[in-house]
């Protein structure tokens, strides 16, 4: 599980990278807001990648007497750290510039000059920059695709393998946060990008800068919403959620027809790390079992849970009193 999320996570990033400087020098050879929005929003998530990949690293310490069950959650604080420090930056900043434009009514840029940090930037170039933009916004696509293609088979996987019935589900079972933030992410981005090529084809058209401007301020808003999204999935994941009903239900059979047991007074269950589950359970044994047999049971239950449900983990079945 950990290959799959990182190979996702690294895909997108690379993707993202080499998006975040084509896109950037488009803004420069048009001075287009969309363009710039469209270019926070790369390094936004170029830097999305980065810290899913820190939290993949760290997450993968081994288990010690301060964390007994190991750093899984490390993941999930790191994709909360996406979500409220890259994406609420990035859609503030995309949203604030497209908005100034609004509020001036556009702002009209000569073709190769761009304002940026105050500077104005001019870069002339023998064909006509806005056809370079439009080249520069395809290409992304097309990485973009890449990037949502790994991750949304992933995910996929995931469906099948646990009977989830479709996005939906998947977005509220699933405990692959990396995973989960790459599928959406790419999901905006190309969003985004047909809105920005919307609003720099509408404004060429139209001659009206308001399209473009207009389309940061999408980008901005989508950026944000996003951000909050991600940050309600990761709360109820550091939170410590428990497995889905089903799941709970189907690992109660289980110990419920294990040898010498007669019933489950108690079973509890929480993610400790993504697709990591730890199991809890105070479980009633036939009075005539010696503790010896009673260990044995016990292990049988252990065993047979992790082979049903791969995300079970950690298992500490006891003797009810």
């Amino acid at each position: 599980m950990a290959s799959g999320s990182t190979g996702v996570v690294v895909a997108a990033m690379f993707a993202n990278g080499a998006i975040a400087v084509l896109k950037f020098l488009g803004f420069l050879l048009t001075g287009s807001p969309s363009m710039l929005a469209e270019t926070y929003h790369s390094i936004s998530d170029t830097g999305n990648q980065v810290l899913l990949l820190v939290g993949i690293k760290y997450s993968q310490q081994e288990a010690n007497r301060a964390h007994p069950f190991g750093y899984g959650r490390a993941q999930f604080f790191y994709a909360f750290l996406v979500s409220v420090l890259l994406f609420g930056i990035a859609g503030w900043e995309s949203l604030k510039h497209g908005y100034e434009e609004l509020r001036h009514g556009g702002h009209e840029t000569e073709a190769g000059a761009a304002e940026f940090l105050g500077y104005t930037i001019d870069i002339p170039l023998p064909v006509d920059p806005f056809w370079v933009s439009v080249a520069i916004l395809l290409g992304a696509i097309v990485f973009e695709v890449y990037a949502f293609v790994k991750a949304r088979a992933e995910l996929k996987r995931q469906m099948d393998q646990y009977g989830w019935s479709g996005y939906r589900e998947t977005f509220e079972r699933t405990s692959d946060i990396t995973t989960l933030t790459a599928f959406t992410e790419d999901t905006v981005a190309l969003i985004g990008l047909v809105v920005a090529l919307v609003g720099i084809f509408a404004t060429r058209i139209t001659e009206n800068p308001v399209y473009d401007a207009a389309g940061a301020v999408v980008i901005g808003i989508l950026l944000m919403v996003f951000a909050i999204l991600l940050a309600i999935e990761n709360k109820r994941l550091i939170l410590g959620e428990s497995l889905e009903k089903t799941a709970e239900n189907d690992l109660r059979e289980i110990i419920a027809s294990g040898d010498g047991i007669l019933g489950i007074d108690d079973l509890q269950t929480t993610f400790v790390g993504p697709q990591k589950v730890l199991v809890v359970g105070d479980v009633r044994f036939e009075t005539d079992l010696s503790p010896a047999d009673v260990d044995l049971a016990i292990e049988d239950v252990e065993n047979t849970l992790r082979e049903a449900d791969d995300r079970v983990a950690f298992v500490y079945i006891e003797p009810a009193d």
